[in-house]
C-alpha cells in the first residue's frame, strides 16, 4: 500500500516531536491527554494473559498502561520508527515493558489473523487515515467477537463559551507555545487545531458513530471530558 500525501505529513510530523512527545503532550495539553488516557484504559476489561492491541502506539504510553493496570500482553504497532524507537526506551524502564511487544506497521492494513486480540485500542489516529471507515473495519477484523474495541480523540467542545476558548489555543496558543519548544513542535501545534476542526466537519459525532457499528462494533458508547476537549469511544466487537 503506497503511502497517501495525508500519512506521509503524519510521517515527517511525528518524527519531529518524538524525542519529547511524552512530557510535552502533557504539557500542551495542561494535563488532559493523560487523564483521557486513563479511562480509555478503564473501558478496556482485559485479563491477565489476554491479548491486547493497541494501534498508533507511538511511544507505547497507552501499552505501558494497559500492561500495568491489567496484566494483559500488550502489542504495540505504530508507522513511525521514531515514536518506536521512543517507546522502545520507554518500555526498557517500565516495570511492565516485558509484556509488551512493538511492531512497524499501518492500522489501514495490520499483519494479524482474524480475531488474533482479545481487545484493541487505538489513539489520535482516524484524521491521519484516507479511510476512517475503512480503517476502523480493519481494526475490528483483527479483534475476536466479544472483544472491546475503545478510541480517545481530540473532540470540538459543543458548548459556546469552551469552543472560544479551545478555539483560542489552538488557533493561537498552541502554536505559540509549541515553537517555544522546537520548530517541529511548533508545526505540530498549527495542524493540531486545523486537522481536528476539518475531522469533525468532515465527521460529526453521529457520523463517526454510525462508522462504528458500519465495522461491525455494537453497543457503541462515548464520554465528552474536559469541556468536551477530547472524547473516548468504546465498544463490543460484533456486540
Amino acid at each position: 500500500m503506497a503511502d497517501s500525501a495525508r500519512t506521509r505529513h503524519a510521517g515527517r510530523l511525528f518524527a519531529g516531536i518524538a524525542d519529547r512527545y511524552d512530557l510535552l503532550a502533557e504539557v500542551l495539553s495542561f494535563g488532559q491527554n493523560g487523564r483521557w488516557r486513563r479511562f480509555m484504559v478503564s473501558r478496556v476489561p482485559a485479563r491477565p494473559g489476554e491479548r491486547v492491541l493497541d494501534v498508533a502506539t507511538g511511544t507505547a504510553g497507552v501499552a505501558r498502561a494497559l500492561a500495568r493496570a491489567t496484566g494483559c500482553r500488550v502489542v504495540g504497532i505504530d508507522p513511525s520508527p521514531e515514536m518506536l524507537a521512543g517507546g522502545a526506551a520507554a518500555l526498557r524502564a517500565s516495570p511492565a515493558g516485558g509484556r509488551v511487544r512493538l511492531v512497524r506497521g499501518r492500522a489501514e492494513r495490520l499483519p494479524f489473523a482474524d480475531g488474533a486480540f482479545d481487545h484493541l485500542t487505538f489513539t489520535y489516529l482516524l484524521r491521519y487515515v484516507d479511510d476512517p471507515g475503512g480503517t476502523l473495519a480493519e481494526l475490528a477484523r483483527v479483534v475476536r467477537p466479544g472483544g472491546t474495541m475503545a478510541a480517545l480523540e481530540f473532540a470540538v467542545p459543543a458548548n459556546p463559551g469552551a469552543r472560544a476558548a479551545w478555539e483560542a489555543y489552538t488557533r493561537f496558543g498552541l502554536p505559540v507555545a509549541g515553537r517555544l519548544a522546537s520548530r517541529a513542535w511548533g508545526e505540530a501545534g498549527s495542524f493540531l487545531g486545523w486537522s481536528i476542526r476539518r475531522f469533525y466537519e468532515d465527521h460529526p459525532m453521529e457520523a463517526q458513530e454510525a462508522l462504528w457499528r458500519e465495522a461491525g462494533i455494537g453497543r457503541v458508547r462515548r464520554r465528552t471530558m474536559s469541556l468536551g476537549g477530547g472524547v473516548v469511544w468504546w465498544g463490543i466487537r460484533g456486540g
